[in-house]
């Protein structure tokens, strides 16, 4: 059960990020799910242990690095695009 909690806090935490940058994650719920659980790994490693833990995911941390990877995705699909 753990492992599905994972992937709803995931996919929550890459939909949020997506929102609040105003940009479509390719990939839909599935890339949702990747950049909140890749996110979660950027975050934690720029700035571990702040905020609430839920699922297993420090949400703050979380949400930082779901930005940061989604704002690094749509530019180097915008780079190539071209």
């Amino acid at each position: 059960m753990g492992w599905l909690w994972s992937l709803i806090v995931g996919g929550v935490i890459g939909w949020a990020a997506g929102a609040i940058l105003g940009k479509d994650i390719p990939g839909g719920i599935i890339g949702n799910i990747v950049a909140g659980m890749l996110g979660s790994w950027v975050g934690g490693a720029l700035l571990p242990d702040l905020g609430p833990v839920i699922g297993g995911y420090t949400v703050i941390p979380s949400l930082l690095g779901a930005i940061i990877l989604i704002l690094v995705v749509s530019w180097i699909l915008k780079a190539t695009s071209k």
